[in-house]
């Protein structure tokens, strides 16, 4: 009688750190843990790249003079991260245990076990889902008024949101425009008095409430021209000849995977304390770490995310030397 012996499973590798996200932050984590040779695994998730890799010119990150394109700089920072011995996978994360050490990740393909765990995850802009909205990103709509806020000089310009994010867009951007209409979908605003007031004191800003965009005109020639409006209470619509839409509706930070297992604020940022360290039950978490717009409301800017990378990447090469590795 024959038997056969069945070979036991090879055990899971373990990571020094693995890094959840490729936009600024994420990658700049991955070219500093490179180069620390800890071998980072980068999940590139559902966004890879971030918002960059829907920035058209970005003429803010330092080293550029005369700006690149956000897809570029974010293959850059890819091929060097690359170059230093950063593992890329297409792979998104289903769930997390921070209770364990080793931390066990499994994704829609694979368990992954790491000594540390740096979450980049960022923060994806809301959205009016327009068809004609979406293939206009980067052409003249955007959701960020001090990214893009230059291109609109001299132009008049549409900002959409009724909350305190909005009215800083406007107020931002009237540096720049000759007239900026926030349009809102309900009659009342709700951003805060002083936000409120300080928008409709100024001159260059107009009120458009009770309204909703229906159209970005402009798909054709790859370059805003108008937008399809309708006020909600008499249904009439009419074109709002704007060169540009700005989105002040907020951002979602994509962290709903740590609700429970990290201290996150009331609208899901994770909350850390020195900048990078997590927190749980307000007790910093070891070897868990956060940086970019996951934790950052507040700048949301390719350099402060690259910063929080670099700071997270060094923080995770000083808790492995002190737990000997």
């Amino acid at each position: 009688m024959n038997s056969q012996i069945t070979p036991a499973a090879a055990p899971t590798p373990v990571r020094d750190v693995v890094i959840l996200g490729s936009g600024c932050s994420g990658l700049t984590a991955a070219i500093y843990a490179g180069r620390s040779n800890l071998r980072p695994l980068v999940l590139e998730g559902h966004e890879p790249g971030g918002q960059l890799s829907i920035t058209t010119l970005v003429e803010n990150f330092p080293g550029w003079p005369d700006g690149i394109q956000g897809p570029e700089l974010i293959e850059n920072m890819k091929k060097q991260a690359e170059r230093f011995g950063a593992e890329f996978k297409m792979e998104h994360l289903v769930s997390v245990d921070l209770s364990s050490r080793p931390i066990k990740l499994v994704t829609e393909r694979s368990t992954i076990l790491t000594r540390t765990l740096i979450i980049a995850s960022g923060a994806s802009a809301r959205w009016l889902n327009l068809p004609s909205e979406q293939a206009l990103i980067g052409h003249g709509v955007s959701s960020c008024a001090t990214c893009d806020g230059f291109f609109s000089s001299g132009k008049e310009i549409a900002v959409i949101g009724g909350g305190d994010s909005a009215m800083e867009e406007a107020l931002f951007l009237t540096r720049f425009a000759t007239k900026v209409t926030l349009i809102n979908r309900s009659e009342k605003f709700r951003a805060s008095k002083i936000m409120l007031e300080r928008a409709m004191a100024h001159e260059k800003i107009e009120f458009l409430p009770n309204t909703t965009v229906e159209e970005v005109l402009g798909v054709d020639e790859k370059d805003v021209r108008g937008l399809r409006i309708k006020n909600r209470s008499t249904g009439v619509e009419s074109i709002l000849p704007v060169s540009f839409m700005f989105l002040g509706i907020g951002h979602e930070p994509n962290a709903k995977a740590f609700t429970g297992l990290l201290d996150l604020d009331q609208d899901g940022y994770i909350l850390t304390r020195d900048d990078v360290y997590t927190t749980k039950d307000g007790e910093i978490l070891p070897g868990v770490f956060a940086c970019g717009d996951i934790k950052d409301r507040k700048y949301r800017q390719a350099i402060t995310a690259a910063g929080s990378g670099c700071m997270a990447a060094l923080e995770v090469e000083k808790f492995l030397e002190g737990h000997g590795r």
